[in-house]
């Protein structure tokens, strides 16, 4: 595939949540920060920018990232959104997917290939069952869609691995590092790019006590759900302060915590909002910061 110009909308499972490395901006490196090193490998041609913002809402991705997105005349965008729309009890089902057809139309008005990926399957907790409902009937609207207007589908029913706790953050919602650089794997795949990403076997899973099973639930029912409950209610969400980890191109071949190094510098800010935010979202999480002292490969 030619070098072009790679540019990645949405929420927190574009902006890389669930990996924390404070390498990189907003303290996530994530799926397509991942993807994005290994396009500039191939081909030191290549161009990346990443406007996804955790927290955000279908609506509020079309309004803040899509114009911007399309005023880079971008060869390849990804597209996930609609997954914090699902969380809420509130949601209008057939609003939200003709919603999501409109974004997905005008992603595709201007030549770029469209990616766009199926909500994960909520199996992970039985906590998050009763919103598999929803979850299920939104996939099935993305296919159709995908079809309808030739957009590429990265389909997560395919990737039964992701049933696997150990490729989740604590709060079963994010991918964890090994989450999203198998993530990055799939889609350099589906796109035909060769990459070096290497993805361990995990094995096979581990067997759990019911006693162990009804303990962490308690735990995620109180460090995560309720948490999350609350700051709903109240209308403050992690994003809010946030700002787009790659709002301008950038070639990963120049290496990017370099480039991501020159970013903070040029915010020319008298604290570190992206280190602070790292750390604060992974300590919430219970989750092993990179760039604390190590660096891992990959």
């Amino acid at each position: 595939m030619d070098a072009g110009r790679f540019v990645a909308v949405g929420d927190s499972f574009t902006e890389g949540v669930g990996d924390p490395n404070l390498h990189y901006p907003n303290g996530f490196r994530g799926w397509a920060d991942r993807m994005a090193r290994q396009l500039g490998r191939a081909d030191p041609r290549w161009e990346y920018a990443n406007l996804a913002i955790r927290s955000k809402v279908l609506d509020q991705v079309v309004t803040d990232q899509l114009e911007d997105a399309l005023a880079m005349e971008p060869t390849h965008i990804s597209f996930y959104a609609g997954g914090n729309d699902i969380l809420s009890l509130r949601a209008d089902l057939e609003s939200l997917v003709e919603r999501y057809e409109a974004a997905l139309v005008r992603l595709g008005s201007g030549g770029a290939q469209v990616l766009v990926f199926t909500a994960f399957d909520m199996r992970t907790t039985a906590l998050l069952e009763p919103l598999r409902r929803r979850v299920l009937l939104f996939n099935d609207a993305v296919r159709d869609l995908a079809g309808t207007h030739g957009a590429t589908l990265l389909d997560h029913t395919v990737m039964r691995e992701y049933e696997d706790r150990r490729l989740w953050a604590p709060d079963k919602i994010h991918m964890n590092r090994l989450g999203h650089k198998r993530m990055a794997a799939f889609v350099l795949r589906e796109l035909g790019v060769p990459h070096t990403l290497r993805v361990r076997e995990l094995g096979e899973r581990e067997s759990r006590a019911w006693r162990q099973t009804v303990r962490e639930e308690g735990r995620f029912l109180r460090t995560e759900v309720l948490p999350l409950v609350r700051r709903r209610l109240s209308g403050r969400y992690d994003g809010d302060e946030a700002l787009p980890k790659w709002p301008e191109p950038i070639r990963p071949a120049e290496g990017m915590k370099r480039l991501a190094r020159e970013r903070a510098r040029e915010r020319d800010l008298g604290r570190e909002p992206d280190r602070e935010l790292g750390l604060r979202s992974a300590a919430a999480a219970g989750q092993p910061v990179q760039g604390v002292g190590d660096e891992l490969v990959g």
